[in-house]
């Protein structure tokens, strides 16, 4: 759609759900590979386990698989296998808490506004010794250390002795040197203390800044020191590095750093947590995708390796999982048919009814559902073509039935609606409406080539179905790419004769309403103008006139190439001889910055299987061969491995293989589009271009930390998402079909 008109998994797989996410912690594939052979890799997925509003300050899971989380309201436990969190302590004992460990012997120590406690075999105490509060606890070989606001005191055989030391009162974090003694992080610096000795560091020479709050060793022995300004890495004492915003830390202000039981290091931050592995790669987690609040105050590791992090809002615990993506294609297409495919074949999104909530959701239509669904048909037809299920034929099959429909449920004799609905809903995206002469005037002022259509939704003869009208290019290009992949993939001998007379009636239609696709009211549609007195004469028309040219063109050449019918040829050559068409596409690789949208990238790319496979022309063929190679060359950059098995089965390449597997393993298996916000990031830059989409990322994401991918949307895009649409998974499941059909992917 343009610019102006936009905007169950059961049981185990239901809890499974959420964010599945690749760490990337292994190559996926070779730089110059023609071939990726599907092994299993790591994943991740986010539980949230939320407590809105209690600002959990530190988290601790136990040996026992247990969670705890100190928060503002006082200490909570998690049992193992419950999702409910239950206080620890009752009555006036109970209040802000700050810290958490577990000693050798595995008992549970608890920092308290009033004070230190244990829990120990079933019972809770409180120590004698420690003032409250208690804001860091360190146990390390059989000793346990608290400080606070207060003081600082060990643990001994007769109980907890206050130490004299000259510390600062504002103790952030504090963990054993590996030796007798205890690094501690403060607001005025860095203290290194034995039972003999207090070193302070503040200045600049040894941290970034003397505001310090999170410590641990990495692999290698180096002390990470996390604060304002990002973290400094120490050996031996000394800085030896620093890692800042420019290094890929989402925030001046780190919060929290971790040493995870891979080697990797979790630096957290008020703007997620970025993770640096030994091999110099790094990876953000951030945004309600992976984090229930972005702010983070606290990480630990469980057993098991899974990561539980403390945050304003809750906990959140990024766990991991063996995945393959063959398996990752079944689950999607699980949800795909559980939760996108509405009668009486749609593919589309779902609206939940709770943000975020999966359980809570129903269909809903889309302005697009036909090139969606165009999207769909192509998919099961490359499913078919590489493994010969009859049940992917048989859906193949329902999708091309229901674009028919589409056209048969408008009572004319070639236009298609947008979508249907059932004439029993009442809730439908554009509902109809009235202009006033003001109105009209206004709108007109703005987008002269405005259309006020008042009547979008139709009563279908049979009382059935609502129909949408109105009906743009882009799902006219949806449709002919989904109808020529099943027409060449997928369908037998008599599907082919209707779908060639289906796609006969269209072009016919185009036809006799001189290229335009006039709507019940006998005038084009908004966006569906192809005729060259728009294009080569009306100014408007300038900015559409090369794509749209290409455009008539594919749809011109697929109805000659299915129905063998010579008027579709003869006015193929005409708009090329006499209204130079040809020459029109010649300049789409040549877009005016002013003119470009993302979607239209995705249009183009439907239509080039079409004029290649379908041309016999040397000269032309060979045209469009080259445009392709030129106009390939502007897209690798998007890394969108649709658009890159597109240009390899169009041109019988092994390209860009490494970064389409990139996309299809590090893509998220939560398919809520989850508002991402990377302005709020330190680390990225805010990118300005003469373009209609004129704010975007200045590198590409990965797919992981990227709003839910539907093709045409910009991959480069700053921000967005909306947690109350979950987004059908045919945008992972067609490209990887394409890579299997191609044998650039595996069983």
């Amino acid at each position: 759609m343009r610019p102006t008109e936009k905007q169950l998994i059961a049981g185990l797989l239901c809890a499974l759900l959420p964010l599945l996410y690749s760490c990337r912690s292994e190559k996926t594939v070779d730089d110059g590979a023609s071939f990726y052979q599907d092994e299993p890799f790591t994943q991740e997925f986010h539980e949230a386990h939320a407590m809105e509003g209690n600002d959990v300050r530190a988290v601790l899971p136990d040996r026992d698989g247990n969670v705890w989380a100190a928060t503002a309201k006082g200490v909570f436990r998690k049992m193992r296998g419950y999702n409910n969190w239950v206080p620890v302590l009752d009555g006036d004992e109970n209040g802000p808490s700050f810290a958490l460990a577990q000693d050798s012997i595995g008992t549970i120590w608890l920092g308290m506004w009033n004070g230190l406690y244990q829990y120990k075999n079933g019972t809770i105490s409180k120590a004698n010794g420690p003032a409250g509060p208690i804001s860091a606890i360190c146990a390390k070989a059989g000793t346990v250390c608290a400080l606070g606001p207060n003081g600082f005191w060990t643990s001994n055989s007769n109980g907890f002795t206050l130490q004299k030391a000259a510390i600062a009162r504002s103790v952030r974090d504090v963990i054993s040197d590996g030796k007798d003694g205890l690094w501690i992080a403060s607001d005025v610096g860095l203290y290194h203390w034995t039972p003999t000795h207090l070193e302070h560091t503040y200045k600049t020479d040894a941290l970034i800044a003397a505001y310090t709050k999170g410590l641990a060793y990495n692999h290698d022995g180096k002390l990470w020191v996390g604060g304002l300004g990002g973290v400094t890495i120490q050996h031996n004492a000394r800085k030896e590095a620093e890692l800042r915003t420019t290094d890929g830390i989402p925030s001046t202000y780190v919060t929290a750093v971790r040493l995870a039981p891979d080697s990797s290091m979790w630096v957290g931050t008020q703007n997620g947590v970025v993770r640096f592995w030994k091999d110099g790669r790094r990876s953000l987690l951030f945004s309600r995708r992976w984090l229930v609040d972005d702010q983070v105050n606290d990480i630990a590791f469980d057993n098991e390796d899974n990561a539980w992090i403390a945050t304003p809002q809750g906990v959140s615990a990024i766990k991991k999982r063996r995945m393959t993506l063959a398996s990752k294609s079944t689950f999607f297409y699980d949800v795909l048919m559980k939760r996108h495919i509405r009668a009486p074949w749609i593919a589309g999104q779902a609206h939940l009814h709770v943000a975020g909530d999966t359980t809570t959701w129903e269909p809903e239509d889309d302005d697009n559902d036909g090139e969606y669904t165009g999207n769909y048909l192509a998919m099961e037809s490359f499913r078919y073509a590489a493994t010969k299920d009859p049940v992917a034929r048989e859906h193949a099959k329902k999708a091309f039935g229901f674009l028919k429909m589409l056209q048969e449920v408008t009572g004319t004799n070639g236009f298609f609606a947008r979508t249907i609905i059932p004439a029993t809903w009442t809730r439908m995206h554009d509902g109809n409406r009235t202009y006033t002469e003001r109105e009209r005037a206004d709108e007109l002022v703005k987008e002269p080539r405005f259309k006020p259509v008042e009547t979008r939704w139709h009563l279908s003869a049979d009382k059935k179905w609502l129909w949408k009208g109105d009906t743009s290019s882009d799902e006219m290009c949806g449709h002919m790419f989904g109808y020529y992949y099943y027409y060449t993939l997928a369908a037998d001998a008599e599907e082919k004769k209707v779908i060639a007379a289906h796609v006969g009636r269209i072009v016919d239609y185009l036809m006799q309403h001189n290229l335009n696709f006039a709507d019940v009211d006998g005038t084009a549609t908004r966006w569906s103008v192809w005729s060259p007195d728009q294009l080569n004469r009306d100014p408007e028309w300038l900015p559409d006139r090369n794509q749209n040219s290409m455009e008539m063109l594919a749809f011109l050449k697929l109805a000659h190439f299915m129905t063998g019918q010579a008027k579709y040829q003869n006015e193929y050559l005409r708009l090329i001889e006499e209204e130079h068409y040809l020459d029109n596409m010649k300049e789409v690789t040549k877009q005016n910055p002013a003119w470009f949208i993302y979607f239209d990238v995705v249009l183009q790319a439907y239509l080039y299987p079409i004029l290649i496979h379908c041309e016999n022309d040397p000269e032309r063929l060979k045209f469009y061969r080259n445009h392709l190679e030129a106009w390939f060359q502007k897209r690798k950059g998007d890394h969108n491995p649709l658009i890159n098995f597109i240009y390899n089965e169009c041109l019988g390449k092994k390209a860009e293989l490494e970064n389409s597997v990139d996309f299809l393993v590090d893509t998220p298996l939560d398919l809520v589009d989850w508002p991402i916000d990377h302005r709020k990031r330190e680390d990225i830059q805010v990118v300005r271009t003469p373009v209609l989409e004129d704010e975007q990322v200045h590198e590409l994401q990965p797919a992981s930390i990227r709003l839910t991918v539907r093709w045409d949307k910009n991959p480069w895009t700053l921000s967005g998402g909306d947690p109350h649409v979950e987004r059908e998974p045919v945008f992972w499941l067609l490209p990887y079909w394409m890579g299997r059909y191609l044998g650039m992917i595996s069983k």
